[in-house]
């Protein structure tokens, strides 16, 4: 790996938070890392300001992954009252380097910046260490990215494979999305494998059950399931979710031939991670019929990092400044 010098500063920016940290340009390590709330601040620019007066970081460059679309230089945030030029940022605060990147494509490059050994392991052989990547995460939404090896550089491609149709593969599955349709122009991906997703898909099931239908938070409808007494259309969404997450992610594998493993990223996975990892997502991940013996040999990795934002930051800006993977 080529050896860099000195620090950059690197950017996690939601619709509630900004994180910033400190990526070490030698080994990729983060330091002073603080979160500044988007509401309490009135602008990105400030908070990076009394970042630098708060912890007299010295840097000329930086990286800020940020969860809205990046059209040209004016950028304005989806969920948070932030909005900015990035020419005019650069230029007020002195960079030499300032690249703003959408907060899924930093999630795939933390699949490059994060050992292995930190993410749980969900089946499949050893990862082809310079074969393609998948990415995804279910959350607010429903993430999709890829990343590919061109020469010796990364690249991610950035995706809206969250809004692709949803597959069906059971009965059941068929008789959830069939209800899903009178509620819905389009049943994607998104439909049912986000926050919202589990609500969706919760109602579909209470009404298909005959159940009272209740408004219900994601919280509510995982918390649910894992009660003392758990309610069983709860139950059934839980085992839905897991079944889609599966096939879903085993289509990605599928797109990209992903031997360099499919990365599961998001805020809602790792909730429940154990009950995930016993759950017949695995089994829906390999059903790829003639493809069944492929598929089964590619390694699925839960991410659950807090940080894999900031580090896939790191690993961009890195990078993009010299250093290899």
């Amino acid at each position: 790996m080529s050896q860099l010098q000195g620090f950059a500063l690197v950017g996690d920016v939601g619709g509630t938070n900004a994180r910033l940290s400190l990526v070490n340009l030698a080994d990729g390590s983060l330091s002073n890392t603080k979160i500044y709330s988007s509401v309490d601040n009135e602008s990105l620019e400030k908070v990076v300001v009394k970042y630098r007066e708060e912890t007299g970081a010295k840097f000329d460059s930086a990286c800020i992954a940020i969860a809205c679309p990046l059209n040209g230089d004016y950028i304005k945030m989806t969920n948070n009252p932030w909005e900015f030029s990035i020419s005019q940022m650069k230029s007020n605060l002195g960079l030499k380097d300032l690249v703003f990147i959408n907060d899924f494509t930093a999630m795939s490059m933390a699949t490059i910046a994060i050992d292995k050994k930190d993410m749980d392991k969900i089946g499949g052989g050893d990862a082809d260490p310079n074969a393609a990547k998948a990415i995804y995460g279910a959350g607010t939404g429903l993430g999709v990215g890829y990343l590919i090896k061109v020469g010796s550089k990364w690249v991610p491609i950035s995706s809206e494979g969250g809004h692709v149709d949803i597959a069906p593969t059971n009965d059941r599955q068929d008789a959830i999305v069939k209800n899903l349709r009178t509620k819905f122009d389009h049943v994607s991906g998104e439909r049912l494998l986000s926050g919202q997703g589990l609500v969706n898909v919760y109602k579909a099931v209470a009404e298909i059950n005959g159940h009272e239908v209740k408004d219900v938070e994601p919280k509510d409808v995982t918390g649910g399931a894992f009660k003392e007494t758990p309610c069983p259309d709860c139950v059934e969404t839980m085992e839905v979710f897991c079944e889609l997450m599966g096939s879903f992610g085993g289509n990605l594998a599928v797109n990209v031939l992903a031997k360099g493993g499919v990365y599961i990223a998001g805020g809602i996975v790792p909730r429940f991670a154990d009950y995930f990892k016993k759950s017949a997502f695995r089994a829906n991940f390999d059903a790829k019929g003639r493809y069944k013996e492929i598929v089964e040999k590619i390694p699925v990795y839960l991410i659950e990092c807090s940080d894999a934002g900031l580090l896939g930051a790191g690993a961009y800006i890195r990078q993009e400044l010299g250093a290899e993977y």
